[in-house]
C-alpha cells in the first residue's frame, strides 16, 4: 500500500532547505513559503516514464480541487527542449506549474531516487512525506487527512 511506503522524515534527520524557489514554464516565481497554509505536492517525473503518466489524472485532481488546500508542483526531469515537455503537459491539460527540473532545483527541494519521486510538505512548509513510485490522490488525501486536526460541529 502506498501509505505504507509513505517515508515519513524526521526535521532532525532530514536535511532539507527552510525555502525553494523555482520558476515554472510560465514564466511565475513559487516558493515554499509563498504557499504557506496550504498544502504543498512536489512531483518528479519525467514524459517516458509511465508510472509518473499514470498518476498525472490524480495530480490534476488535487490540483483542481480548492476544498483539498493542496498545490501541486511537477518538476519534469529528463527533456531534450522545454517545448517537449510544455507540449507534452499541454496535451495532457495539466492544471498545475510545470517547472523544468535541473540540479539547483533537485538541491532545493530534495534527491530524486526514481521517477516519480514526490515530496509533501505540510501547510507549515515542513517536508513531512516523500514517495518514491507512484501516488494516488486518494492515498495522499487520506494521509492529509489523518495529519489534519479534525474540528467539531
Amino acid at each position: 500500500m502506498w501509505l505504507a511506503g509513505f517515508l515519513l522524515a524526521c526535521a532532525a534527520s532530514w536535511v532539507q532547505a527552510a525555502d525553494f524557489k523555482v520558476t515554472d514554464t510560465d514564466g511565475k516565481t513559487h516558493t515554499l513559503s509563498g504557499y504557506k497554509g496550504k498544502w504543498v505536492l512536489v512531483n518528479y517525473w519525467a514524459t517516458w516514464c509511465p508510472p509518473c503518466l499514470e498518476e498525472i489524472p490524480d495530480l490534476i485532481a488535487m490540483h483542481g480541487n480548492k476544498k483539498n488546500n493542496i498545490v501541486v508542483i511537477g518538476i519534469a526531469l529528463d527533456y531534450r527542449t522545454a517545448k517537449q515537455v510544455t507540449d507534452f503537459a499541454e496535451g495532457l491539460l495539466v492544471n498545475y506549474p510545470i517547472v523544468l527540473g535541473n540540479p539547483q532545483v533537485v538541491n532545493q527541494i530534495g534527491p530524486v531516487q526514481g521517477l516519480p519521486t514526490t515530496y509533501l510538505f505540510n501547510p507549515d512548509g515542513k517536508m513531512v512525506a516523500q514517495q518514491v513510485g507512484a501516488i494516488t490522490r486518494e492515498a495522499v488525501e487520506s494521509y492529509i487527512a489523518s495529519k489534519t486536526p479534525r474540528t467539531r460541529k
